[in-house]
Order: structure tokens, then sequence, then C-alpha cells
């Protein structure tokens, strides 16, 4: 098929242009069974039990360091089902795409969610395109739906005070790598995205240790500041982390004072935050330290009875500070 050089009105018709752009293009490289001909993939679900989620991908630039707006659809995808426990299986994959996207930005971004999710081990199994106006839209959205079966015990259990914090990694490297490339910040060069799946890493720690993982989420918007504040909200206890432990490239220190931003509150596409009984935190971390996406882990601060429903930072000159929780996001338009 002769390809045009970009995304015309032409191909929302359903006709013709639409036709040979799945047939030849969505097809091709995410395979035969993402473009059903009915209406609906038929799965078969080897469980009673299920986790589903979708979300929706709107980031600019759409190719950034480390990543694009494909690869991080379905990692962000699959990492909200490992988070609770799943083990991702199926993918949906539905594109708003603004007349004038680059034919060939169209197929890199398509050969980045194909290649992503091989390397996880799930099917894209269903989708939808739709192409609106130029002006409507910023080039590329995309909204993933995932499925994910649950094999192992619940990632949600009963936190109580004296339950260890521990961060898979450094934080804030995300959101400060897409800041830096949408300003074009030259002294930059350093800064990648942490864009990753984490799927195996977290089925690991829980099969290991099934009953001592009591909360996982992956610190997307909101950054670690707001995991930190669904934990305690409304709760008897509150959290207290020490500025001394956070894991935070000086890269990303060096942005983050240089725009008065707080990393605690910076998006991460490849970290879990975990609250672990505190018998096994040494041992978790050490687990998440022997793969290649959790060996930065560290633990990063307690639950306590003290501050209930607070999200506190000890000082590294020993002094305290509250974290609140924010209206408004600092960086817009991340993930």
């Amino acid at each position: 098929m002769k390809r045009d050089n970009y995304i015309r009105s032409g191909h929302g018709s359903g006709g013709k242009l639409m036709h040979q752009m799945i047939e030849g293009i969505i097809k091709e490289i995410l395979g035969p069974e993402s473009v059903q001909l009915d209406d609906a993939a038929i799965l078969a679900i080897p469980t009673d039990r299920i986790a589903f989620t979708t979300d929706s991908y709107t980031i600019t630039p759409i190719f950034f360091p480390g990543g694009d707006i494909g690869k991080l659809a379905v990692c962000g995808t699959v990492n909200d089902l490992a988070v609770m426990g799943a083990r991702p299986l199926w993918l949906s994959c539905a594109l708003i795409l603004e007349e004038g996207l680059l034919i060939d930005d169209f197929v890199s971004i398509l050969r980045s969610m194909r290649l992503t999710a091989d390397m996880a081990g799930v099917k894209i199994v269903t989708g939808d395109t739709k192409v609106v106006n130029k002006g409507a839209a910023d080039l590329i959205y995309i909204n993933t739906a995932g499925i994910g079966i649950l094999e192992s015990e619940p990632t949600r259990k009963n936190i109580e005070a004296g339950d260890v914090i521990i961060s898979s990694g450094t934080i804030g490297d995300h959101g400060i790598a897409i800041m830096a490339a949408r300003n074009k910040f030259s002294f930059s060069h350093n800064l990648v995205s942490d864009c990753a799946a984490l799927h195996r890493m977290i089925e690991l720690v829980c099969k290991k240790f099934p009953h001592a993982i009591k909360f996982i989420r992956d610190a997307t918007r909101g950054g670690v500041a707001a995991v930190l504040h669904e934990i305690v909200k409304n709760r008897p206890w509150g959290a207290i982390i020490f500025e001394e432990q956070l894991p935070i490239r000086d890269e990303v220190k060096g942005i983050c004072n240089l725009l008065g931003i707080d990393p605690l509150y910076v998006a991460n596409e490849g970290k879990a935050i975990f609250v672990v009984e505190k018998t096994y935190a040494d041992d978790v971390v050490q687990l998440l330290r022997s793969t290649k996406e959790g060996n930065g882990a560290c633990i990063i601060g307690y639950i306590v009875t003290d501050f209930s429903g607070k999200v506190i930072v000890e000082t590294a000159i020993g002094g305290r500070r509250l974290v609140p929780l924010l209206v408004e996001e600092q960086l817009p338009r991340i993930c």
C-alpha cells in the first residue's frame, strides 16, 4: 500500500482510506488480532477473578528520552493491573489521531506499542481508530484498557503502624525528563524517562512475600506524594518519610530546584511504592534490587500513629514539614 506522508481527514470517514490505514498500517504492525472484524474480542479467561482497568494518554511531546506515547500507553496499563496483584494478559487500543500527524511518526508509535507489548507478554486484542480535524487534538491520544488475572494474594491488606514504605527506585525521572524535553533544556542530556512495565518485578515480590505486602501503587500522576496521601487519607495513621533517604538523581534535583518543583509530586512511569510488614522489609528491598526494574529500591519511610491522615517529611537537619495534597498538577500533560 502506498502511504501518504500524514494523516488526512479522509482517514476518519470509515471508507477506503480508513480501511487502508487499518489493513496496511495498524494490523500490519500490531498484528491481525489487534483489530477485530467483529465488534469485540472473544477471550478465554482461565479464572473467576480478573482485574480490569483503563487509562488515557495525552502526553506532550509524544516522543521523549526513554520512550514515546505508545510505550507509555502499554506500560501504564500493564502497571495498573500489576499493582493490584494481577498478571496482565490483554489490552485494547483506541487511537484518536489529529489530521496532520506524520504517518512515519504514527508507524513508530505503533511499532513501539507492539514491541513493548511483546516484551511484557501481553496481547493487543481489539481497538478503534478515529481521526479528528486539525487543531481538535494534540497529534495523537491513546486509550488502553487492560485485563489481567489474579493469581496471588490481594495487594490490599490492613496497614498498621510500624509498616515500612519502600520505593522501587529513583523518583521524578519521568516527569522531569518530559519537562526538560518540552522546554528544550540544553543541560538535560542525561535525563531519561523511567517508563517501564513492572509486572514481573511485582509478581516476583508478591509470590515470595505474599503475606508481607500490604499495598502497592505505581507513583504516576501526583508522584510519591499522591500515593502516600492515598494510604493515609481518613486513617488513624500517618506516613513519615526521610529526606536523606529519598532516591533522587542529581539531574532531577537540579531541575526541580531550578523550577521550584518538589520531586515528591513529580510523576513516575516505572516506579512503585510498597507498604510492607516491617519484619520482611529488608528482604523485600534485596529482592527488588535483584531485578532490572527495582535495582534502586530502598526504604523511604514508615507508617506511624502520629500525624494521622498526614504525610510528613523529616528533613536532613532534623526538622519536619507537612507534604500537602496539591489541588492542581505541577506538570500537566506528562502521561
